[in-house]
């Protein structure tokens, strides 16, 4: 009973009874179910009392004759979508009501109950209002929910926006220089440097978008092996110097003389850590403090960042590590980045059967972010993973078959500039036909490609003989975890995104041409 009567004032009964005696009896008889009611002297009462709240409206027949009456059928016509409230109406036995014809016309929900009545009928009654109305109540919370994710993905949509066309801008500009005055010999590595800068940091912004999307639906396999946390923290903190550096931060670590065990992936956990040193220094003014703190606990390591920058506001500790949730959506855009690092750790820990909570005592006060890992006893590198052999060396030319006539040429006057022999097609049917006369022995391969796509010419090329032994590269925007998975039954050796990092295309060809064969 007290638990139904904490819930008041929005699963309380309004009662108006028919006399004051009525209604003392009917309260009791609610309040003995653990259904907590108010007594209301009045219709006007009832109306005022529905601003703060109620479960069900229970009133007698004789009540729909105050004039306030219409006040409340106004009120139930101007509810909230979600909202549906019930109206038990006790009407006189075989009484042909014209009050109660009427109430039961209006387009609320009214249910007509002749009185009198069983106690366990009216009890019943009440409940299976109530429960309806709690079904409402979780359709408020539901739709207050997505009104608020809609919100944040519209905010940072428009902060994914500004983080694109700030390298655009550049590029434009930079392309626009080189073709409309030819650049003198000392000036253009200079723009070419600035090109290639902004189209990584783009890389990174897509990059980090797939990384969330896949790491939040738990699309990733953790390479797992024993690991020194005090290792750990160290790869992060090398990862992280140059936006340390650059925000003239001191950087604060005095690791444990005995380094703590943990098992994990080592690639995720360094991730983690860095993007919460990253996150202490984009919210850090220049010259800031950011200190790293490990303490080792009977099971587990905890691992505290902290930072005496812009701090977290109290309200905003349990969602920050939510997707699209901007703290300061100015600063943010201000600092770079699309924001989503936190979601990351949140989603990298929680796979390590790790806790990741943030504190902070304000606004401007600075924040910490606590990581909890539970502990291993196991020796480092008992868990190493074994490292699938590479394919067979082989020899040949590198086939690249895309059909962006751009992107295969680009592609292809980049490798011939490094002196690799390289064949263009720019569709499946025709990469098909190249390859039997070029009998390359590399073959870069776009997967998004009309009639036949980079699955099927794959397909195709290791079932046919006379491609035995060619190493195929799928070279695509599609990187999602089915999509790899697609690829890698389609017969591919290796899996790459666009656009391509030149330094790990190259050391695929040079691991894969037997003495150098691919290259002139």
């Amino acid at each position: 009973m007290a638990a139904a009567l904490a819930e008041a004032p929005q699963l309380r009964v309004l009662l108006k009874a028919a006399t004051t005696k009525d209604a003392v009896v009917t309260s009791s008889v609610l309040e003995r179910a653990g259904i907590a009611s108010q007594r209301c002297a009045s219709v006007e009462a009832i109306v005022t009392a529905l601003h703060e709240g109620a479960g069900v409206v229970l009133l007698a027949e004789e009540a729909l004759n105050d004039p306030a009456a219409r006040h409340l059928f106004r009120a139930l016509k101007q509810q909230p979508p979600w909202s549906d409230l019930p109206i038990l109406v006790l009407a006189r036995q075989g009484a042909d009501s014209r009050a109660v014809a009427a109430a039961m016309e209006l387009p609320a929900n009214v249910t007509v109950l002749e009185r009198p009545m069983r106690i366990a009928s009216l009890i019943s009654a009440v409940r299976s209002a109530l429960r309806a109305r709690r079904r409402q109540y979780e359709l408020r919370t539901v739709l207050d929910g997505l009104r608020e994710a809609d919100k944040r993905k519209t905010e940072f949509l428009a902060t994914l926006a500004h983080e694109l066309r700030n390298p655009m801008a550049p590029l434009s500009t930079a392309l626009s220089i080189l073709t409309r005055t030819p650049p003198k010999p000392a000036e253009a590595p200079a723009y070419y440097a600035l090109m290639e800068r902004q189209v990584k940091h783009m890389t990174r912004l897509i990059d980090d978008l797939m990384e969330v999307s896949r790491v939040t639906r738990a699309q990733i396999d953790l390479q797992l092996e024993v690991l020194e946390i005090n290792n750990v923290i160290a790869d992060a903190i090398e990862l992280s110097r140059p936006l340390v550096d650059a925000g003239k931060h001191r950087l604060e670590f005095q690791p444990p003389a005995e380094s703590p065990r943990v098992e994990g992936d080592r690639v995720r956990l360094v991730q983690v850590f860095s993007n919460l040193i990253n996150n202490a220094a984009k919210y850090t003014p220049a010259g800031g403090v950011i200190r790293i703190r490990v303490a080792k606990l009977p099971n587990s390591v905890e691992v505290g960042v902290s930072d005496n920058g812009a701090g977290i506001p109290a309200d905003m500790l349990e969602s920050v590590f939510g997707m699209f949730v901007q703290i300061d959506r100015t600063t943010r855009m201000a600092q770079g980045g699309l924001g989503i690092g936190l979601t990351l750790v949140k989603h990298l820990v929680k796979l390590h059967h790790g806790t990741v909570a943030a504190s902070s005592p304000g606004a401007g006060e600075g924040s910490c972010f606590t990581v909890c890992l539970p502990l291993t006893h196991a020796r480092v590198g008992a868990c190493d993973p074994s490292q699938p052999p590479l394919p067979t060396r082989v020899r040949g030319n590198v086939l690249i078959v895309d059909d962006n006539r751009d992107a295969a040429d680009s592609l292809s006057a980049a490798l011939e500039l490094m002196g690799v022999a390289t064949t263009v097609a720019y569709d499946g049917e025709q990469g098909l036909a190249k390859a039997a006369s070029a009998k390359p022995g590399i073959a870069i391969l776009d997967i998004g490609m009309p009639r036949m796509d980079g699955l099927e010419l794959a397909r195709r090329l290791r079932g046919d003989p006379l491609h035995e032994g060619i190493v195929l590269v799928a070279l695509t925007g599609w990187g999602q975890s089915a999509d790899r998975e697609r690829v890698a039954a389609a017969g591919f050796d290796r899996h790459l995104l666009k656009p391509v990092d030149m330094m790990v295309l190259t050391r695929i060809i040079e691991e894969h041409s037997a003495d150098g064969a691919a290259w002139k």
